[in-house]
């Protein structure tokens, strides 16, 4: 006898707990809530903070889509499709403009969302002081007190060092004015879409048991120096080999053979759908 699963996995009062830390990090924003980290049957650090998080918001008419740095079709991706589809049965999409919770690992797509979206991001370290003291309590005091300086202290010494910011993923934010916050693996390139999003932006780190959130329209600021702005990744001059998109994030591909290097968006959604829409232009086109 093959015993029926809860809808979306966990039991009414699983997802009631993690809803409630959702609220108080929405409440709060920046502010890391802690919260009962479930076991998954995936393993953590593979995205079960974000995975507990859909898990918690989704519903039977919701239409889910899942990226892992851009792709829809990577392993990890297709994993959490599958145990979602599995366990409530909903629409699987990759559209962007078809979702209404999106989850995503280190990426935010490059269509801008709407404020009927969710975009859960999975996180694998929360904590933007860890690197500045290994101690949970101290770090907690520091958000308490608003003491960032070994935040700044960090890029001041990268600036020293290297005459320029260095951090790749996870630039420390700034968000409302109080909290400074790790935007998930995310690159730079990214950071700027957070500020004043339309769409609610929840990140969760399964194995820190953390959660914590941007509301819309919230001010997120990327930290710098008056001398030394923030700056994010420049792909000036390249365009993505197979739609020709610009100012989006490319990935740099080199041709073992040729050692020639070509550039293709990131996001594989957004490059599908500009191809799509220029073949429609050619047949149009063609027929005119």
């Amino acid at each position: 006898m093959q015993t029926k699963p809860h809808f979306a996995f966990f039991d009414e009062g699983s997802k009631k707990e993690i809803r409630r830390a959702t609220l108080k990090a929405v409440a709060i924003p920046g502010y890391q809530v802690p919260f009962a980290s479930r076991e998954m049957p995936i393993a953590r650090g593979w995205g079960t903070g974000g995975l507990q998080l859909t898990l918690s918001l989704i519903g039977k008419k919701d239409v889910l889509k899942v990226i892992d740095q851009g792709a829809d079709e990577s392993v990890n991706a297709v994993s959490i499709k599958k145990l979602v589809r599995h366990t409530t049965g909903v629409a699987l999409t990759d559209q962007t403009a078809e979702a209404n919770i999106i989850q995503s690992r280190h990426r935010i797509p490059e269509e801008p969302l709407r404020d009927d979206q969710i975009l859960v991001l999975q996180v694998p370290n929360p904590e933007p002081l860890r690197k500045v003291d290994a101690r949970e309590y101290m770090t907690k005091r520091m958000h308490a007190e608003d003491d960032y300086s070994g935040a700044w202290l960090i890029l001041f010494e990268q600036i020293i060092k290297y005459q320029k910011m260095t951090t790749g993923a996870a630039h420390p934010v700034y968000v409302n004015g109080r909290y400074v916050m790790a935007p998930s693996p995310i690159p730079r390139f990214d950071n700027p879409k957070m500020h004043a999003s339309d769409a609610l932006i929840l990140l969760g780190a399964g194995r820190e048991k953390k959660i914590y959130a941007v509301p819309p329209y919230t001010k997120v600021e990327s930290l710098a120096f008056e001398d030394f702005p923030f700056t994010k990744e420049s792909f000036q001059g390249k365009q993505c080999n197979l739609c020709g998109a610009e100012d989006v994030f490319l990935d740099e591909i080199i041709n073992q053979a040729t050692g020639d290097r070509i550039y293709q968006c990131n996001d594989t959604s957004y490059c599908v759908d500009r191809l799509n829409h220029s073949e429609e232009k050619e047949v149009e086109n063609s027929y005119a």
